[in-house]
């Protein structure tokens, strides 16, 4: 972006020297965070010249430096590949190694053209971005803040069987609802599944199972896991855009609202609806650290910074934030009922992420943005569908890949999210151009 003379003493004040009006300078993601390795230094010359402007002699020479190259983590087949599964879509995807936090892909759209911001653009091009409802200039992956949806079973699951709530083989029986007093909470089957043990409830994503054990658990017990699987908090990716989501307390509720923390709200906590907020990015850290077995990795960018004659600054190497809140028992309990969910007849993602020379685990979810009635009476029923999400790894076992996919009023995870994510896990494994 150019810089304008009234922009110099703010930068400057960021330890940043050596900047002219008409200079640019990198103002947003990487070429923002990094500008100081980027920028190198202006070199000139200091000459006397003669009244017709000839050059008679030359005082003193200052050689310019070039910027140091940074090398990026993104698999550069891979993000070509994201980009256009994305091209007529609102929303995100991110894929890392899960064995390390390094980012392989990470698309939001709709985007723009950074370009435009160089030379200035017209009012009418700048209405045009900051009145789009689909949010061009927000970057969906760190930024965007939206319920988790039934991902979030993932987690209270966890805090289930490590609360000693739930035992693998205790049922519950599901009739498509669940009285709470004199309000009924319906499950997304209309009928029921019937009897559900935990893995059956995973692979099937049952809502009922799930208000029960959220409901013996309670808010802040949920809370205390999500938080220590990363949520609530930026996941330390560096850029300074991120957002930390929103995980729900009564604490929280009482401060912010003035009102107690009823049982209904921990019922939607549970399926991850409600309060609840995270970004793409701290769903494919969870995801990565149940396909790695419990590490959460800072995810990275920066893959190497090297001088223009080839000395390396700075190399990555995986940073740990954290663990998951679970033994490996209660880890590969979630993962067979995650390799269900799309291997199992019956499992959410069965019809639309399975793959014939992949073993690919994941978790569906469908994220309420406004109740069914407002819906209905919307004469703009595309903007209030419901969000579609679906987190996945593989291969499962010693996976190489993990992806979030949130498509922004997409439906049902199963069928807008889940196709996307087996194709990007396709690509990169090598069984799909």
């Amino acid at each position: 972006m150019d810089i304008w003379e009234k922009s110099i003493k703010r930068i400057t004040k960021k330890g940043l020297k050596d900047y002219r009006q008409g200079d640019y300078i990198g103002k947003y993601g990487i070429e923002k965070d990094y500008e100081s390795y980027l920028r190198g230094k202006q070199g000139g010359r200091q000459v006397e010249v003669d009244v017709n402007g000839r050059v008679i002699k030359i005082h003193q020479t200052e050689k310019a430096i070039p910027g140091h190259n940074l090398y990026l983590t993104i698999d550069a087949r891979l993000q070509k590949k994201v980009e256009s599964l994305l091209a007529d879509k609102s929303g995100a995807v991110v894929a890392i190694n899960p064995q390390n936090g390094m980012i392989l892909a990470f698309a939001s759209k709709p985007d723009f053209d950074p370009n435009i911001f160089v030379d200035g653009m017209t009012h009418k091009q700048w209405q045009r971005l900051v009145s789009d409802y689909q949010k061009p200039l927000h970057n969906k992956v760190l930024q965007g803040e939206y319920p988790p949806g039934s991902v979030y079973k993932i987690i209270t699951a966890m805090a289930g069987i490590e609360e000693n709530v739930v035992s693998l083989n205790e049922k519950i029986e599901c009739h498509g609802h669940y009285r709470l007093g004199n309000r009924v909470y319906r499950c997304w089957k209309k009928y029921g599944h019937g009897w559900m043990n935990l893995v059956d409830a995973i692979r099937e994503s049952c809502d009922v199972y799930f208000y029960q054990l959220g409901l013996q658990l309670g808010v802040d017990r949920l809370a205390r896991y999500a938080t220590a699987c990363g949520l609530g908090k930026k996941t330390g990716s560096g850029m300074d855009l991120e957002r930390p989501g929103l995980v729900p307390t009564s604490k929280w509720k009482l401060l912010h609202t003035g009102e107690v923390w009823q049982k209904g709200e921990t019922l939607s906590i549970a399926i991850g609806q409600g309060f609840n907020l995270v970004t793409p990015m701290q769903m494919v850290c969870l995801i990565s650290a149940v396909a790695n077995g419990g590490i959460l990795y800072q995810p990275q960018f920066i893959k190497s910074i090297q001088t223009v004659t080839g000395k390396t600054l700075f190399s990555a190497r995986p940073k740990k934030s954290g663990r998951l809140p679970a033994n490996l028992k209660t880890i590969q309990i979630i993962k067979k009922g995650l390799w269900e969910v799309v291997n199992q007849p019956g499992g959410t993602a069965y019809w639309h992420a399975r793959d014939k020379d992949i073993v690919i685990s994941g978790k569906t979810g469908t994220a309420q943005v406004v109740s069914l009635k407002k819906r209905e009476e919307s004469e703009d029923n595309n903007r209030y569908e419901d969000h579609a999400w679906f987190v996945a790894y593989a291969p499962s076992v010693d996976s190489r890949i993990a992806v979030a996919v949130l498509i922004e009023h997409g439906g049902h995870g199963s069928s807008a999210a889940s196709p996307i994510a087996k194709e990007v896990i396709q690509t990169y494994l090598g069984t799909k151009q």
